[in-house]
């Protein structure tokens, strides 16, 4: 079955096929650096690596491009409201530029404890302001600009169909204009290219341009950028659902009015919200989330990441602590039974981990012809993880189930083999050998059917013996584990 994703330009799932045999070029808006991300943002970055790894499982060299915002984000997507970063510097007393380095370095931290992984190129707005300055002199040359209030301006009516990302229609933003939002538009939907004169008397970072001294729109930043490092046409733009109406909408116009390139992007893949009781999580509602309070709270950030892939991106995912509960305890239950697999198989190793599908057999083949077509089907995350736990549940010799387990955590990225590795060295002592850990674990069995017997002298005897050769028991609610003291 061939990839086939959900394209919000014309609502209905269709085959990637892209625009250079072998090659996926991937854009994903990235954070505005004001602030740490909240694990709804967080959401996106899951479904853009998923994305990523399913096309590098399915040969393609991907070209992933993400921006860094770090000027011109204002708190309205349509030009009102404040400047996000000079309202985050003004609040903790730091320069904008101080700001954006500090949670732009947070923001990877917490991608890097979700086990994302990192875009080919992580571009920053204010290092490509002449990027943007050249591609508004080509929308200006097209004749889809006007300036007013000392700002330039992207003239929607001039551009023949405005809206088609988000099914708006030229008719219903007449009648739905406001007023006193930007006096200077001469349409309610018509967007900012460059500011020279705005409501901030004092803007923090400002650029020579042709319009003036001032600083560039938020929606020009993704196309020059985008556009920079993948060409003027490329295979699949992705971002949150709340982008759809404003924001991707404008970058497709401004787009293709500079290039004449139509379709700019092929493919648009968005992630839905991430609800709580009181709907989807915003930074401007107050007491959002962050990983680190997920940390504090006892979970590892795996276990988010499990339970994000337990809800199809499309859909909205509701948030609670019972349900990162038991995405947690799914999580340790799939390190558990690897781990019985390890046991049974004779260990894991490194040939285990990186071997290949010869030889196996047709059940573990069907299982992972299964999990790929579900992937294929639109980034199906629910069914994949449906598909590695029939694996684990069905009679498949251990080592291949193992095998198997190993290579469907290439694409969900859960560092089974890291969490394996770390749970056999705490059950059975880093480094021993399998005979060793075998004979250990069969005196644990033997002294627990004693204790069950309430023969404790037997217990005790047994725990003495294994402490003359160095093993010393530790006994807890999850059972008894050991570690080899070296002499």
């Amino acid at each position: 079955m061939a990839l086939r994703l959900f394209n919000t330009l014309g609502r209905r799932v269709e085959e990637f096929k892209p625009l250079r045999e072998g090659e996926a070029g991937f854009y994903g808006c990235g954070p505005t650096v004001y602030n740490y991300a909240h694990i709804g943002n967080l959401r996106a970055y899951v479904t853009h690596d998923i994305l990523t790894r399913v096309l590098r499982e399915r040969g393609y060299r991907v070209n992933h491009v993400m921006n860094i915002t770090d000027v011109g984000h204002l708190s309205g997507d349509d030009d009102s409201g404040e400047d996000k970063m000079i309202k985050s510097a003004a609040e903790r007393g730091k320069s904008v530029l101080e700001i954006a380095d500090f949670y732009t370095r947070a923001f990877f931290n917490d991608t890097d404890r979700m086990n994302i992984i990192r875009p080919a190129t992580v571009c920053k707005a204010t290092e490509h302001i002449a990027d943007m300055i050249d591609l508004i002199k080509r929308i200006e040359a097209g004749g889809y600009t006007y300036t007013a209030g000392g700002n330039l301006y992207f003239d929607i009516g001039r551009f023949e169909g405005y809206g088609g990302l988000a099914l708006l229609r030229m008719e219903d933003l007449k009648a739905g204009a406001r007023t006193g939002v930007d006096e200077n538009k001469r349409g309610a939907g018509d967007f900012v290219l460059w500011f020279t004169r705005s409501k901030f008397a004092n803007q923090a970072l400002v650029w020579d341009s042709p319009w003036g001294r001032g600083y560039p729109g938020w929606h020009i930043e993704c196309s020059a950028m985008s556009i920079r490092y993948l060409g003027e046409q490329f295979d699949i733009h992705a971002g949150g659902i709340d982008h759809v109406p404003v924001h991707h909408t404008n970058e497709i116009a401004q787009s293709e009015a500079a290039t004449g390139k139509r379709p700019w992007v092929r493919y648009w893949v968005h992630n839905e919200f991430l609800v709580l009781d009181k709907g989807k999580m915003s930074k401007s509602a107050g007491g959002f989330l962050t990983l680190q309070s997920l940390v504090d709270a006892g979970y590892d950030p795996l276990d988010y990441r499990y339970f994000l892939m337990g809800g199809h991106y499309r859909s909205q995912l509701q948030f609670s602590w019972e349900a990162l509960d038991s995405a947690r305890n799914s999580r340790r239950s799939l390190t558990d039974r690897l781990c019985t697999l390890a046991a049974a198989g004779g260990g894991v190793n490194a040939a285990a981990i990186a071997g290949s599908a010869n030889g196996v057999s047709s059940a573990v083949q069907a299982r992972l012809a299964a999990f790929h077509s579900a992937l294929d089907d639109d980034l199906s995350t629910p069914r994949a993880l449906a598909e590695l736990w029939g694996l684990l549940r069905d009679a498949i010799a251990p080592g291949e189930a193992l095998w198997a387990a190993l290579q469907m955590d290439r694409v969900l990225g859960l560092k089974l083999a890291e969490a394996l590795q770390a749970a056999l060295e705490t059950k059975n002592g880093p480094g021993e050998s399998p005979e060793f850990a075998a004979e250990v674990e069969e005196c644990i069995a033997r002294r627990a059917a004693a204790k069950a017997a309430k023969d404790f002298a037997a217990a005790d005897a047994i725990r003495g013996k294994l402490k003359e050769k160095g093993v010393i028991l530790e006994d807890g609610k999850n059972g008894t584990v050991w570690r080899r003291v070296k002499a």
